[in-house]
């Protein structure tokens, strides 16, 4: 999965605000007397496919609207495009592919519509909420100041990858929960002096922002049963559950047990024991490592937890997640047209499914794992059911228009030198609190 970030110019952003607040400059109708909405697909070619699919089977029941499908550039990033469309009045009247952090600069700008709020889209979100199942999901996704601004199209919770064969042949049977567990671990590789160690992170030491999302996050989210990182536009995290975190990665990097020198496929070649894996790693799998069979010689499971939540239930983890929203430019027709549709896909199950089957991304809902629509697909594919099973304990990106600065602020003050024993855990988490305060 590609996963490119954008950080926002001054000039940018002053323009999309200026476009934004000039509100319902859309047309509302295309030339055939419909209402034509404009919807920018993920540059994703199975997500392409997905959804004009959804658009052809809506059009056959909804002869007066149009929903023109079409992928969105990627070049140099998805979210450069959207803010380029937004600065030169031709954004679209919806789009997927946003994350919580990028809707965070985009409301910001006032370039996208509050749907909890508007007067057009409000009670239509409720229905969509309640429909979808995903009144659990959608909490995570409410904005500081209470407003909803994205519907969630998918959530991948990060999970750990487990090597059971290397287990077994350290003579340890039970997947490690703790901190304490993992090192133990470490403890029996180098009674072995095994050429294998706990955790391979070639890009553990890599500053840049969005890495976080794939190392200290899925951590923090666990030791701090998903407590805000950032609240609105001010620093919200849990000391405590941080310098854990901070406390645990030196003790394994200075134990030889966290490798960030830069090495191919890691887990999947068992240099490592453990890793932190979505749920896109599979398809290539299949293709790559049609050996890795699930339940056999690799497991799945929620993060590893400090010590004092051995017997926590419902982990907390990051979520890669991305979703849909509605652009202020829309008229009052374009919004609910755009709800409609919205409600149409997601109003029914079997649509999800058939998103999972031609994507292998988990639908945002709280019953994936238990829906009976889903059932068969999971027999097919078990691994993909854990990953539904945390689907509602998924935390997805913060909520603050600033995320880069942040996140590279988390990476050079606080992440990198406590991981590398060039600061103390406390020091470090100090040193991190006063460089993101600033870029707040």
């Amino acid at each position: 999965m590609s996963i490119k970030k954008f950080a926002l110019g001054i000039g940018v952003l002053v323009a999309a605000a200026t476009l934004g607040a000039c509100g319902n400059s859309g047309s509302s109708s295309s030339s055939n007397g419909k209402t034509e909405v404009t919807f920018w697909a993920a540059p994703n070619p199975t997500q392409v496919k997905y959804w004009k699919s959804m658009a052809a089977d809506f059009e056959k029941k909804n002869k007066n609207i149009d929903i023109k499908v079409t992928q969105m550039k990627e070049s140099p990033s998805s979210e450069a495009t959207i803010q380029s469309a937004i600065a030169s009045g031709t954004q679209p009247t919806m789009s997927e592919n946003i994350t919580r952090s990028f809707a965070a600069q985009l409301a910001q700008s006032k370039a996208i519509v509050a749907l909890n709020k508007d007067s057009v889209t409000k009670s239509d979100l409720t229905g969509i909420v309640k429909a979808r199942n995903m009144s659990k999901t959608m909490e995570n996704w409410q904005f500081a100041n209470g407003s909803q601004y994205v519907v969630p199209f998918y959530s991948n919770p990060m999970l750990f990858g487990w090597r059971l064969d290397l287990l077994k042949e350290l003579g340890i049977n039970q997947v490690p929960k703790t901190y304490s567990d993992v090192m133990k671990v470490a403890d029996a590789l180098k009674a072995k002096k095994s050429k294998s160690v706990v955790w391979a992170l070639p890009t553990g030491a890599d500053p840049t922002a969005w890495q976080r999302w794939f190392d200290f996050f899925p951590l923090y989210d666990a030791a701090s049963d998903g407590h805000t990182f950032v609240d609105g536009k001010k620093f919200a995290g849990d000391a405590k559950a941080g310098k854990e975190v901070f406390s645990f990665v030196q003790e394994l990097y200075k134990s030889g047990n966290l490798l960030t020198s830069k090495s191919t496929d890691p887990f999947e070649t068992k240099l490592a024991v453990m890793n932190i894996i979505g749920s896109w790693t599979f398809p290539n799998w299949k293709e790559k490592y049609p050996d890795l069979k699930f339940g056999e010689n690799y497991t799945l499971t929620a993060p590893i937890v400090p010590d004092s939540m051995k017997n926590a239930k419902n982990i907390k983890t990051y979520a890669d997640a991305k979703g849909i929203v509605i652009y202020a430019k829309a008229t009052s027709d374009q919004k609910k047209a755009a709800m409609k549709f919205m409600k149409f896909v997601f109003g029914n199950a079997k649509n999800d499914v058939q998103m999972l089957e031609t994507t292998s991304l988990l639908p945002a809902r709280d019953d994936a794992a238990t829906n009976p629509e889903f059932s068969k697909y999971f027999a097919a594919n078990p691994f993909m059911k854990v990953y539904a099973e945390n689907v509602p304990n998924g935390v997805p990106a913060m909520d603050n228009s600033n995320y880069n600065d942040i996140q590279e602020n988390l990476g050079k003050e606080g992440w990198i030198p406590a991981l590398k024993g060039e600061k103390t855990p406390a020091k470090a988490w100090s040193d991190m609190v006063t460089g993101i305060k600033g870029s707040l």
